[in-house]
């Protein structure tokens, strides 16, 4: 082989070696940059999902914007700002008998299965009016939403009647019905429903289960809440005449029995 022949060989191969590489550095600066665009993506990805649970965690819940809003569905047979005044009993009664009560509340049952049919017979005989103020705090004890939804099917109760307000009101607190505190069951509409079917006016009443369900009084529950909230009342059940609260005799709780009851209001009508 001519020394001419052997140098262009040589000269070949390094030519081919030269493209070679080349051609493997266009690769590899290809795969760097579909592995930082993919990065890229992944981070941007990562942030947009953060950004989105951040913004979804600090949205209101939906009682925090029932509670804040400005546009207000108030029941019938309500009266005052927001419709949060609930008087239940003849107009010409002179005495009105304040009743703060939280759905929830397992005292406020007993209070009810107790003394409930003692308090309609002195308002059918009109001894005294009742103002009803429902309470929500027990919800804040596990995050709880029975109190709330509760207390915005009672509006849509009061929404038929006064008279199926009462009833439900009865039911709802009925040693049947009445969970344990711990218990979220009145978080459940189709509960509140179920437990409605035992209220003549209630029963299938359409109108009752679509604003049940749709949350028409929830505004106007958590209105009524906030009542509550600012009254110097520090616990349910609480009852009050004239300013002065009823309570049994050496005592400053509610009475939980008829008697009790019977002797307490007596005095308070008194007084």
């Amino acid at each position: 082989m001519s020394a001419r022949n052997s140098n262009a060989n040589k000269a070949a191969a390094r030519e081919r070696l030269r493209e070679e590489r080349e051609r493997q550095a266009r690769k590899d600066r290809a795969r760097r940059q579909v592995v930082v665009a993919g990065s890229t993506v992944a981070i941007l990805a990562i942030a947009g999902g953060v950004g989105f649970a951040v913004v979804q965690a600090n949205k209101p819940s939906h009682w925090e914007a029932a509670r804040d809003s400005k546009t207000v569905t108030a029941p019938k047979n309500t009266s005052g700002a927001n419709g949060t005044t609930v008087v239940i009993g003849k107009p010409e009664a002179k005495k009105t008998l304040e009743l703060y009560e939280d759905s929830r509340c397992p005292i406020c049952a007993t209070f009810e299965q107790q003394v409930g049919a003692t308090i309609q017979k002195d308002v059918d005989a009109g001894k005294y009016k009742v103002k009803f103020i429902g309470a929500t705090f027990l919800d804040n004890t596990d995050n709880g939403e029975g109190s709330k939804n509760a207390l915005s099917a009672l509006g849509a109760a009061l929404d038929v009647s006064p008279e199926a307000f009462t009833a439900y009101k009865a039911a709802l607190y009925s040693e049947r019905n009445h969970p344990a505190e711990s218990d979220d069951t009145f978080a459940d509409d189709s509960a509140l429903i179920k437990i409605a079917d035992s209220v003549d006016a209630l029963k299938g009443n359409a109108a009752f289960q679509k604003n049940v369900e749709s949350g028409t009084f929830d505004a106007w529950a958590m209105k009524m809440s906030a009542t509550f909230d600012s009254s110097s009342v520090e616990g349910t059940p609480t009852l009050r005449m004239d300013g002065k609260k009823v309570t049994s005799a050496g005592s400053d709780n509610a009475p939980l029995t008829a008697p009790e009851y019977t002797a307490a209001i007596a005095k308070a009508l008194a007084g």
